[in-house]
């Protein structure tokens, strides 16, 4: 009987623990993307906020609000500017869609000698000459038949507009809380870890620096030098494009579906030298970009391998969606980092074993 009290003493409290994990999963569960999202923000933003902090001489709350605002303007008002400019320029699509299904352009006769491809292409733009109007309606059709898709994107746009100023909401009282935050939060993982906590964080910290700066830095990048292509070259929509690249290059090898998709336009509008310089521009430097500014920032993490990242990301982006960009990398970060702790003790098992 002792015995099994003596059990049931020790067995109780972690019952009630992980009781209580799971009711605080259930309640967080909704929220879980906010924050993190709030954390990689504040994370990468650290050091401005506390400048921010220093020169209001230790005021919290008031150095967390500047910084919280500060963090708005630079959320919103490129996020406004962009959409308008984005509904500028997609005013202009359909009717140039228009023009081209009216009257394609010549197919250029290197590209109908090719096997297959050209004579499909003869094809359908003969098709498009001797009745015009019924791709037109087909196109109209399609745009009807695809209404309730717009109406749940306008839907998804709403929340995530919700969550973004939910995310705000949490940065503030991250910046103002971060200090005492991450000091409870290592007192109680080195409690159940052991001292090897402090390397574990420290390797998190240094692959959410990496990523934030290796992924968005490098995708503003490649979108500013593609917009600036597409604008060279003539294309009606430098900027949405622009923005379409700058989205895509957040996941490895994303940007050629757009730079190419774009020569291929202006290939089938017969801008033949207009389509050779985008693909160009789009192999020898928006693509290269990638090549060069993430592994520089990657490699700042150290003994981190690249490849590690690289399928952290990817993995990551498959398992959570946008935010899982930067929580994958710090997850097989954290493992690596456990992994090469247990395989430096056992090098140390080993030279002791040997002497």
């Amino acid at each position: 009987m002792p015995i099994a009290s003596a059990f049931s003493r020790r067995i109780t409290p972690w019952l009630a623990l992980t009781g209580l994990v799971v009711l605080t999963f259930l309640v967080l569960q909704h929220f879980l993307v906010p924050l993190a999202w709030a954390g990689v923000l504040v994370y990468a933003s650290w050091p401005l906020a506390e400048k921010l902090r220093r020169q209001c001489n230790g005021r919290d709350t008031l150095a967390a609000s500047l910084a919280t605002l500060l963090a708005t303007l630079m959320l919103f008002a490129p996020l406004l500017w962009l959409g308008w400019l984005a509904q500028q320029e997609i005013g202009r699509l359909y009717p140039a869609l228009q023009a081209f299904l009216l009257a394609p352009p010549a197919i250029p006769d290197w590209l109908l000698e090719l096997p297959w491809l050209g004579e499909w292409l003869a094809q359908q733009r003969a098709a498009l000459l001797a009745d015009p109007q019924s791709a037109d309606a087909a196109i109209k059709a399609w745009l009807a038949s695809h209404a309730s898709d717009a109406a749940q994107l306008a839907g998804g746009v709403g929340r995530n507009l919700v969550k973004l100023v939910l995310v705000l909401v949490i940065l503030f009282f991250f910046y103002r809380d971060g200090s005492r935050i991450v000091l409870e939060l290592r007192h109680v993982m080195a409690r159940f870890i052991g001292p090897g906590t402090h390397g574990y964080l420290a390797a998190a910290g240094a692959t959410t620096r990496a990523v934030v700066y290796g992924i968005l830095l490098t995708a503003l990048v490649q979108g500013t030098l593609a917009g600036i292509g597409y604008g060279v070259a003539g294309m009606a929509s430098p900027v949405t494009l622009g923005v379409l690249t700058a989205l895509l290059a957040l996941i490895p090898f994303g940007t050629p579906l757009v730079w190419g998709g774009a020569g291929a336009w202006l290939l089938f509008q017969g801008e033949t030298s207009a389509a050779i310089g985008v693909w160009l521009w789009g192999a020898a430097v928006v693509s290269q970009i990638d090549n060069v500014l993430r592994p520089l920032f990657i490699s700042s993490v150290g003994a981190i391998p690249f490849l590690l990242v690289l399928f952290g990301v990817l993995g990551g982006l498959l398992a959570f969606g946008l935010v899982g960009l930067f929580i994958g990398p710090i997850v097989l970060a954290v493992a690596w980092a456990v992994w090469r702790e247990w395989a430096a003790h056992l090098d140390d098992a080993a030279s002791e074993e040997t002497s």
